[in-house]
């Protein structure tokens, strides 16, 4: 099975008891890091995510896992929070941060520049919208962003 299938597999088998517990199934992802594969469950809430949190969660899907056996290789099962400063990879995830501050990395630069900050507007299908700091709206095609993430600033 592939990586990309392996999670999709994971997501749609453990979503139902994450958030039966009460958290949001924030990412899955499934890879090989040096001789090792890691399974990594990053779930959130509205009040954020402890370390006991990670812990009820690990132990609650750690049966479901090893009942369905969706992985043919031995892996490291990590649950843990996206962080303040998180990758938004999804619909879910960019929905989710509308009005949020937010860096767009691209592949090429874009205006003279290989980034840029700004709030997160709106976001479809194709594109991406984020205002700067100067109440400038820039759109651009997702195709030209190679990563999106939250960003943190302290007032």
């Amino acid at each position: 099975m592939a990586k990309k299938n392996i999670a999709s597999v994971v997501e749609e088998l453990l979503r139902p008891k994450i958030e039966e517990l009460g958290y949001m199934l924030w990412d899955v992802s499934y890879a090989k890091i040096g001789t090792e594969y890691h399974l990594e469950i990053t779930i959130d809430s509205e009040e954020g995510i402890s370390i006991t949190d990670c812990e009820t969660v690990h132990r609650a899907i750690d049966p479901i896992l090893d009942e369905a056996d969706p992985i043919e290789n031995a892996y490291r099962l990590e649950v843990s929070s996206p962080g303040i400063e998180r990758e938004l990879r999804t619909d879910a995830h960019l929905e989710a941060c509308i009005g949020l501050v937010v860096e767009l990395r691209f592949f090429a630069a874009q205006n003279g520049a290989k980034t840029l900050v700004g709030a997160l507007a709106a976001y479809n299908a194709d594109t991406v919208t984020v205002v700067t700091p100067d109440d400038a709206e820039h759109l651009f095609a997702r195709r030209d962003i190679s990563h999106i993430r939250t960003v943190y600033f302290e007032d």
